[in-house]
């Protein structure tokens, strides 16, 4: 199995790129050629579809997003394109930035290396070419071509005319501080172009993830920044860790720099220990996005449980619980349904409340939707935020007014643990169906592992709500736990 060369999702070019003066690639390519550093594969179609060119001889994007798993030869890719820029372009000024101010000068350190060694480069520079000085480092050529770096922050070229811009590894970037500094820099400058390189992030690398986003739906919808440009190379969503062929779709240099037994072992271990450790692999090796490093449930599995077309629960009465919960500061309210057939729990978002005071509106709906409904049992979390409305769910000695008769109420207390766990095992068999709903989707993917013992809970990160996650994992536990209904009655 080798590393596939084409990205898995990129932007179409504008032009037929066959045509040698349509991108700055093959010029690119040859140039790497000459200073004994020839391109891989996927470097060489990365820098014919980077290199496009409008029709006066622009570069088409001034903004490109490289996506590429580890150790696949992004970063060396950077320094030749550096080089490029300044021995064959004569590009004024180049300025790079990484995660960190070192790793930044430690790239700009191996340009200089690589150029001071290639003979037909180092004749073209100057006598005197760099400057080490902290904090006015600088190297440049014969051309007036400048390389310089700073730190990922508010002063990253601010002050300065860039005319290009290596981002190395953007999924560290926290904030904008440091692409607010230095994009708007090359705003006055014809032919600029930033070429941000990096491997996924987790759910903090909000820079990057708006620029993926807003390319995607450029690629998808044709609408948008047509000079944003993205190149994925990622596994398709829900891929297995094992699967080597989705581990192609990441690693473009496969049974080249990476061993594919060596990357295969790594993944069995990810595998093995689950958790972070899964989220970590995924997001460097797979290159997929993962909001969250501690998924309560595999995001993956979830996603493959999901449908478009879910069955009708009131059919299915007899199978059918219900379960309701609060979020934390009670802005969010949520009434789940479940219901086991032929093996398969089923799951419908009954009802949202939103917004503070929602509970009352709760308190008001939930004896009308459950006569109509009428399930099994209506199940809820009296330890948990859900508290907020025992006055009007728990059932009194000889005061049923909110519940039918043949409905029990249960109080999912010392089974929590249980009920979290079991969801999460049951999606991860395949075992469950949902209907794909974005607000449960978004509730299921912001519920982390919350350790308890050796068991877990359902862990609220932030002030993102997860009560859809808890009503879910109630009712689908309810709805397993169900004793087997009764015949029906027949008249004689």
């Amino acid at each position: 199995m080798r590393g596939r060369v084409e990205p898995r999702l990129w932007t179409p070019p504008l032009r037929d790129l066959t045509q040698p003066d349509a991108t700055y690639g093959y010029e690119l390519i040859d140039f790497a050629e000459a200073i004994g550093w020839p391109l891989d594969s996927w470097q060489q179609w990365l820098a014919i579809h980077l290199g496009e060119l409008l029709p006066d001889g622009t570069p088409r994007f001034r903004i490109a997003l490289v996506l590429v798993a580890r150790q696949n030869g992004k970063s060396v890719f950077c320094r030749i394109l550096t080089l490029y820029w300044m021995f064959i372009d004569a590009a004024p000024l180049i300025f790079g930035i990484n995660s960190s101010r070192d790793t930044a000068k430690k790239s700009w350190k191996e340009v200089i290396k690589m150029a001071e060694s290639t003979p037909i480069l180092a004749r073209e520079l100057p006598a005197v070419h760099v400057v080490k000085q902290i904090s006015e480092e600088d190297f440049w050529n014969v051309h007036d071509s400048h390389y310089t770096f700073g730190a990922p922050n508010s002063r990253a070229g601010r002050s300065l005319t860039v005319n290009k811009a290596i981002i190395d590894e953007l999924r560290q970037h926290k904030n904008r501080d440091a692409w607010d500094a230095l994009i708007p820099t090359m705003n006055a400058v014809p032919d600029a172009q930033a070429v941000i390189i990096t491997n996924e992030g987790d759910e903090s690398a909000a820079v990057l993830h708006e620029l993926a986003d807003a390319a995607a739906s450029y690629i998808e919808t044709g609408t948008g920044d047509a000079r944003l440009g993205m190149f994925s190379w990622s596994a398709p969503r829900g891929s297995n860790p094992t699967d080597l062929e989705a581990l192609a779709y990441a690693n473009p240099d496969l049974d080249n720099r990476l061993q594919a037994d060596a990357l295969l072992g790594q993944a069995m271990q990810a595998v093995a220990a689950g958790g972070e450790t899964l989220a970590r692999f995924r997001i460097e090796m797979m290159c997929q996005r993962i909001t969250s490093l501690n998924p309560a449930v595999d995001p993956d599995a979830w996603a493959t449980c999901g449908t478009s077309q879910p069955i009708d629960l009131a059919e299915h009465r007899q199978h059918v619980a219900l379960c309701l919960d609060v979020a934390l500061d009670a802005s969010h309210a949520s009434l789940v349904a479940a219901a086991a057939i032929d093996g398969v729990v089923h799951v419908e978002v009954v009802q949202t409340w939103i917004g503070h005071g929602c509970t009352q509106a709760l308190r008001r709906e939930l004896p009308d939707l459950v006569a109509r409904i009428r399930p099994r049992r209506v199940g809820w979390f009296p330890a948990g935020p859900a508290a907020a409305v025992a006055a009007s769910v728990r059932t009194k000695s000889g005061s049923r007014s909110w519940a039918p008769r043949r409905t029990d109420v249960a109080e999912l207390t010392a089974e929590t643990p249980a009920v979290c766990m079991g969801l999460a095992d049951i999606a991860g068999s395949g075992e469950l169906r949902h209907p794909d709903d974005p607000a449960l989707n978004a509730h299921i993917a912001a519920a982390e592992r919350l350790p308890r013992g050796d068991a877990w809970t359902f862990g609220r990160k932030g002030a993102a709500p997860i009560d859809l996650a808890y009503a879910t994992a109630g009712a689908v536990h309810l709805a397993r736990t169900l004793p087997p209904a009764p015949p029906p009655l027949t008249i004689a």
